[in-house]
C-alpha cells in the first residue's frame, strides 16, 4: 500500500494561461493505492458525491491505464470539484505518484507528467498539464509543448473559494479567440515580469505580473461578486489578484504581514454578494508527497 497527498494547484495565475501553474500549501488530496486484479476507486471527502467512481470517468482511472498498474483505489478529497484548484488533477497527480511507486514503475516525477495530464482529458476534454505538474513537481511551473520547468518559490497567497461552481468546459467556452498586438505584448510582459517575481520569491512582482487583459476578463464575468473580491483584497494589502484556473476560485498574492486581512477582506466581499465562501491563507507549497509505504 502506498498513500500519497497531493497539493491543489493554481493555473494560469492571470498572464500566464494554459501556461503557468503554483502547488499550494493547502487544501490537498490523499490518495491511497493497493495492488489488486481489477481496478476499483472510492472517493471520499470534499465533493465526494459528484465524483464518478467508474475508473472509465475518473481522472484517476486513464493513470491506471498508463502506467498498467490496476490496484484499489481511495481518494479522500480535500480539494472541492469545480473550484478552480486542481481538484481532478490533484487525485491525478497522485494517483500516477503512488501507483509508479507501488509497482516499482521507476518513472522521474517528470516523466509521470504527462501521464497524469492523460487524466485530465476526462474531465476537461483536453490533455493540459498546467495543475497536474505543479501537483506533482511542486513550486512555481512553466509547462510548454517541451515540457516543464519547475522553481521553487516562497510566495504568501490567499485563495477565496466561493460556494458556486463554474465548469472547466463553461470556462474555456468564453476564452477569447483572438488577442491585440496590444493585448499580447501587455500580456507576455506581465507575464515575464511573474516569472521573475517568482525566481526572486518577491511577492510585488508575482503580484504586478498578474494582471491579464484577455481570458481574465472573460471568466470573471462568471464568479458573482469578482470585482467587489478584487477592490477589497487590493484594499487589505494584495500585490496582485487573479481568478485561479477556470474558477470561481480567486487568488492573491500578498506580503505575510497581509495575509490575515487580504482573507478577511475576500470573505466579507462575497458576504456582501450574498455568497457564502471559504478562504485558505497559504502559500506556494510542494508537490505530492509520499506519507506511507
Amino acid at each position: 500500500m502506498v498513500t500519497v497527498r497531493a497539493p491543489a494547484t493554481s493555473a494560469n495565475l492571470g498572464s500566464g494561461f494554459d501556461v503557468f501553474g503554483a502547488a499550494l500549501s493547502r487544501p490537498a488530496d490523499v490518495v491511497t493505492v493497493e495492488k489488486a486484479a481489477e481496478t476499483t476507486i472510492e472517493v471520499t471527502g470534499v465533493g465526494a458525491q459528484y465524483i464518478p467512481e467508474d475508473p472509465e470517468k475518473n481522472t484517476v482511472g486513464a493513470v491506471v491505464e498508463a502506467l498498467d498498474a490496476p490496484a484499489r483505489i481511495h481518494i479522500d478529497k480535500g480539494v472541492r470539484p469545480a473550484s478552480g484548484l486542481g481538484s481532478s488533477a490533484a487525485s491525478a497527480a497522485g494517483a500516477a505518484v503512488a501507483l509508479n511507486r507501488l509497482y516499482d514503475r521507476g518513472l522521474s516525477r517528470e516523466e509521470l507528467v504527462p501521464i497524469a495530464a492523460e487524466g485530465e482529458a476526462v474531465v476537461s476534454g483536453v490533455a493540459h498539464a498546467d495543475n497536474v505538474a505543479p501537483s506533482i513537481l511542486g513550486g512555481f511551473t512553466v509547462t510548454t509543448a517541451e515540457g516543464t520547468r519547475s522553481v521553487d518559490a516562497a510566495i504568501p497567497l490567499v485563495v477565496c473559494l466561493p460556494d458556486v461552481a463554474v465548469s472547466t468546459r463553461d470556462a474555456r467556452r468564453v476564452v477569447p479567440e483572438t488577442a491585440s498586438m496590444e493585448e499580447l505584448v501587455e500580456t507576455v510582459g506581465n507575464a515575464a515580469t511573474l516569472a521573475i517575481g517568482m525566481c526572486r520569491s518577491d511577492p510585488d512582482l508575482v503580484g504586478l505580473g498578474m494582471s491579464d487583459p484577455v481570458v481574465t476578463p472573460e471568466r470573471a464575468r462568471l464568479i458573482t461578486g469578482y470585482d467587489d473580491v478584487r477592490e477589497r483584497a487590493f484594499d487589505a494589502g494584495a500585490t496582485g489578484v487573479t481568478v485561479s484556473g477556470a474558477g470561481p476560485a480567486v487568488i492573491a498574492a500578498c506580503r505575510e504581514r497581509d495575509r490575515r486581512e487580504v482573507a478577511a477582506g475576500m470573505l466579507d466581499a462575497f458576504a456582501g454578494a450574498g455568497i457564502e465562501a471559504r478562504a485558505y491563507q497559504t502559500q506556494i507549497g510542494r508537490g505530492s508527497t509520499v506519507l506511507e509505504e
